[in-house]
């Protein structure tokens, strides 16, 4: 008899993902913390703007269509993002890029601020650079009885 083959924690499935949903347990709770947190203030943001774009598009004399179908697919939104970022593969991911980041070394506040006014001088002085191309392709454009 062949041994089934082994599911690795990349490859979990949808079934695994369902199991997830219904469970309220925090994985591997006070590791990757500030990475699970502000992911899971992304996907609420972005679920928020959703359900408020659909409350606004609604019918206003049908208040099932106006609150309760954004307020439910808020709420379900919420709690999927919620269990999204406890999910083994997901939240070790997580993890993983929050240790990443503790490894970087940041600039200082004066490298950031040089590096800043490089990066500004530059794109102004390509953008006056393209103005004068502008300028004189409206000009040959002109004389030429082009651009009226």
């Amino acid at each position: 008899m062949a041994a089934a083959p082994k599911e690795s924690a990349a490859g979990m499935g949808s079934a695994s993902f369902l199991q997830n949903l219904f469970q309220a347990r925090l994985y591997k709770r006070n590791q990757g913390r500030i990475t699970r947190q502000v992911t899971f203030a992304a996907i609420a943001i972005a679920m928020l703007l959703g359900c408020w774009r659909l409350h606004l598009s609604a019918d206003p004399t049908d208040v099932a269509m106006r609150i309760g179908l954004p307020g439910a697919l808020l709420s379900i939104g919420l709690w999927v993002a919620y269990r999204m970022v406890n999910l083994a593969v997901f939240a070790d991911f997580l993890i993983s890029v929050e240790a990443e980041m503790s490894k970087v070394s940041w600039p200082t506040k004066t490298e950031l601020v040089r590096g800043s006014m490089v990066v500004l001088i530059t794109i102004l002085f390509l953008a006056g650079f393209l103005f004068m191309f502008d300028l004189i392709w409206a000009m040959v454009f002109k004389y030429l009885g082009i651009v009226g």
